[in-house]
């Protein structure tokens, strides 16, 4: 095996001048084309391919060591730029070549377990054992690329706005905060265990208590939850606080950075201020909280209209205090047969929905559902509500408002998807604000925090706090793109009497404050400004921005849906003696 010598690299592959010169450029062999008295190597590093030429003109022992080499050998090559002769114009440096002068081979490779270049064919399980050779193809590669570059964007954005980046603990005492932790034993203090941190919450708070009036931090945090394509038990937040603010500072101040972001990243005019929504106009519309306005197909509340239908489902619940809504698919009645219906039926039901009506418009009567229930005009009176035509399809559910509204905001992704009619070229950004402060839990009986019990409610709500706790809203806001949730906040409570108060509605007893939150608490005393933060998911926003299904595609050692990582095969056993000192007996029950 050669060594680099005196050589060193003087340009990436897809970084060298289209014009002659000298360069030395080093990679991984992607391909070779040997045709006899030609040899062309398609060399790949980070930023692309370069072709490198072998002829007449080479220096025989060049050639031949040219001739040596395989797919993902790692070799360094000095050379002459020159123009190509048979251009591609598929890669940046297709109108030239390098007429190579000297070669040196730095590590030769065996056969991989798959083509690099033509990954995407191979199932996910193999490319993740090999994940450190699925990461040399280009999409990927690129997609780390830009996930680094919204990293830069983002600490060049808050640096320049005055904040400090301060690294929090890595591992915290567990404090309830939805999802389960991962906890760490002590060897020191036996018994005993930190969590990892599923967000630097509390720390950040701290440190406004501190007087580090801007904070920002790329923060890890880990949270032990199944998972799904946009979830992976670690992951980084774009994590920031602010002091001496209320709730459109901190709007502000991040439509600023995503305005920035979009243009650098993506190259994309971002029009600010950003849309907004209160958290019950969504539900309404979309019967989402993170909405996809990337298309219409509203929904719309028919009550009123079908109020006096003599259908027994409608009847009952509107009279349960529920509501009749339905959503219109426009041009949707070849695609959306009988059967097709059916299909949507057995999902709806799937999700808490009792059934599904509808109306298909084909001929040039509608064909209804719950026809044989209708007087005359009341099918025209809903059709006419709905703004409905011939080639639409209407569908309609039946229920309390937090079964009709999630349903037909589920249905509504459904079929948007299988009409096409999703512009994916499309980034909506827009707000959710005036949350629920709490949600009622049937199961227990009882009001939940439906964020972190450090919120502050909006001033015109504390009244309600002791009365009437579904009547209090939030200070949150979430920023919602293309119907996945960025980011989460809100200002926070400073005054620690109204904290003492949370805590209680939350049914918290002062023991079970204190166990908790008594050094926060404790905190609060000595002087709190008025502050509040949010926090934005670096890999989902990474995700969008390049069109990745998956979160595995901008990680570079992602975890499978088990929470484990196939190339290292962890989790693993360890052994006794670090079970011992850790003072941990291992008792695995038989399932």
């Amino acid at each position: 095996m050669e060594t680099m010598g005196s050589l060193r690299r003087t340009h990436y592959c897809a970084e060298i001048p289209l014009t002659p010169c000298e360069v030395v450029v080093c990679g991984f062999v992607q391909k070779i084309r040997d045709l006899g008295n030609l040899i062309f190597i398609d060399l790949r590093d980070r930023t692309g391919i370069v072709q490198l030429a072998f002829g007449d003109d080479t220096a025989r022992d060049v050639f031949e060591k040219a001739g040596t080499i395989r797919n993902e050998y790692v070799i360094m090559a000095k050379g002459n730029v020159t123009p190509r002769e048979s251009v591609n114009k598929e890669i940046k440096t297709g109108t030239v070549e390098v007429r190579v002068t000297e070669l040196r081979i730095l590590s030769k490779a065996q056969t991989t377990p798959f083509e690099v270049a033509n990954s995407a064919k191979v199932n996910d399980e193999l490319k993740l054992k090999y994940r450190y050779l699925d990461l040399r193809n280009q999409e990927l590669t690129q997609n780390i690329l830009l996930r680094h570059k919204i990293a830069k964007v983002t600490r060049d954005y808050f640096y320049e706005n005055d904040f400090v980046e301060i690294e929090t603990p890595m591992m915290i005492r567990s404090t309830p905060e939805g999802a389960r932790d991962y906890l760490v034993p002590s060897r020191v203090h036996e018994g005993k265990f930190y969590a990892l941190p599923q967000s630097p919450q509390i720390y950040k708070q701290l440190l406004m208590v501190s007087g580090f009036d801007r904070y920002i931090q790329l923060a890890r945090c880990f949270r032990d939850e199944d998972l799904r394509a946009d979830r992976q038990p670690e992951f980084t937040q774009i994590d920031l606080e602010m002091s001496f603010v209320d709730v459109e500072d901190i709007l502000e101040m991040c439509e600023g950075y995503m305005k920035r972001l979009f243009k650098e990243v993506k190259g994309i005019d971002i029009k600010t201020p950003l849309p907004r929504l209160t958290f019950a106009d969504a539900m309404n519309l979309y019967g989402s909280d993170k909405p996809d306005t990337r298309f219409g197909m509203e929904i719309n509340d028919i009550s009123d209209t079908v109020k006096d239908v003599d259908f027994v489902v409608f009847k009952s619940a509107i009279e349960a205090g529920g509501s009749v809504r339905a959503i219109v698919a426009k041009n949707a009645a070849n695609v959306y047969t009988r059967k097709e219906i059916d299909k949507l039926t057995e999902h709806a039901k799937g999700i808490g929905a009792k059934g599904l009506a509808y109306i298909r418009w084909v001929d040039d009567a509608p064909n209804c559902s719950f026809a044989k229930f209708l007087k005359d005009g009341e099918l025209d009176a809903i059709l006419n509500k709905l703004g409905a035509e011939k080639g639409d399809v209407v569908l309609i559910v039946a229920d309390k408002n937090k079964v009709v509204l999630p349903v037909l905001g589920a249905l509504r992704l459904i079929v948007a998807k299988r009409l096409d009619i999703i512009d994916k070229s499309k980034f909506n950004l827009l707000w959710i604000v005036e949350m629920p402060f709490f949600e009622y839990n049937e199961e227990t009986q009882h009001w939940d925090a439906m964020h972190h019990p450090f919120t502050m409610p909006l001033d015109e709500c504390l009244e309600y706090l002791d009365t009437d706790p579904g009547k209090v809203r939030a200070k949150c806001y979430d920023l919602v793109l293309n119907g996945i949730e960025l980011c989460s906040g809100s200002i926070r409570i400073n005054n620690c009497e109204l904290q003492q108060k949370m805590f209680r509605s939350l049914g918290m007893s002062d023991e079970e404050i204190e166990a908790k939150f008594g050094f926060m608490v404790e905190a609060y005393k000595y002087g709190a400004p008025p502050h509040g933060g949010l926090g934005l998911g670096l890999d989902r926003l990474a995700m969008l921005l390049c069109g990745a299904e998956s979160l595995r595609d901008v990680l570079a050692f992602p975890k499978v849906q088990n929470a484990s990582e196939l190339m290292s095969a962890c989790p693993a056993v360890v052994d006794d003696v670090q079970l011992k000192d850790l003072h941990i007996k291992i008792d695995i029950s038989e399932k």
